[in-house]
């Protein structure tokens, strides 16, 4: 896959989760506490401050988020936005730049050295990166299977598949790929952005399939908007529509590089 597809794709998926969330928070909020609302822009107008002083520490930022989400559940705004808005006030860009390289061939040595660069990245790397590294492996190898097993479980026993399971299919299944194909047709024709290189519309259409993999945050929303068998087929729907989107796309993205490697090809 061409870099600037790759980078399209990360994109996507960023903003598609954003999207999610505000979906959530503005169709799912029951009622909203103004006075709570209104302790929680402080506290993170404070998180905004810190970063506007240039605090690199993380912990202040940590602290800070716990009366945040506190207050954001208070106020009737689902929590996931608390951690939205807390992730955008935590420093971004470098401290300062990388210094270091090896030269030692000495085992001891060596290891000293490497122990020394290590020190160097970690201080190198910006507060939002240093969050980020620590909390993947929890979030990729136990939270996200977790979320998995008690929120995709479906019983098929006298489950028939009804208009919900089609219609979430087809949302992701044809919904998502004509979107993001529309929106980047639409944005070259208006000239607000160009294709990376080596990046055709068939890879754009391609990715739009990859969107199309709307597992967890799928799986929240129809477990917010669903209940008993309709929830059930709501989660078939996901899980069919997300299986057929991963293949499909992946047929696509291999069909357009074998393409692009021809001699002679655009």
């Amino acid at each position: 896959m061409p870099l600037g597809l790759k980078l399209f794709l990360l994109t996507l998926a960023i903003v598609d989760d954003l999207g999610a969330v505000l979906v959530i928070a503005l169709f799912y909020t029951e009622g909203l506490n103004l006075e709570a609302l209104a302790w929680a822009g402080g506290v993170l107008g404070l998180t905004f401050l810190l970063h506007r002083l240039g605090v690199r520490w993380l912990w202040p930022y940590l602290l800070l988020g716990l009366p945040l989400w506190y207050l954001v559940l208070k106020s009737g705004l689902h929590v996931t936005l608390a951690w939205v808005f807390l992730a955008l006030a935590i420093p971004l860009r470098l401290p300062r730049p990388f210094q270091g390289a090896t030269r030692e061939e000495e085992p001891e040595a060596l290891e000293l050295e490497l122990e020394t660069m290590e020190e160097e990245v970690e201080a190198a790397q910006s507060p939002l990166h240093r969050l980020e590294h620590t909390l993947h492996p929890w979030v990729a190898y136990a939270i996200l299977p977790l979320f998995a097993f008690f929120n995709a479980g479906v019983a098929l026993a006298g489950l028939s598949l009804g208009s919900v399971a089609f219609g979430v299919a087809l949302g992701l299944l044809l919904g998502k790929p004509l979107g993001v194909f529309l929106g980047a047709w639409l944005a070259l024709r208006l000239g607000l952005g160009v294709l990376p290189e080596g990046v055709g519309l068939r890879g754009i259409w391609a990715v739009g399939l990859l969107a199309g993999i709307g597992f967890t945050m799928s799986l929240f929303i129809a477990g917010l908007a669903f209940d008993g068998e309709l929830l059930d087929q709501a989660k078939v729907g996901v899980l069919g529509a997300s299986l057929l989107a991963g293949i499909l796309g992946f047929a696509l993205l291999r069909a357009s590089q074998a393409r692009a490697s021809r001699p002679g090809a655009l």
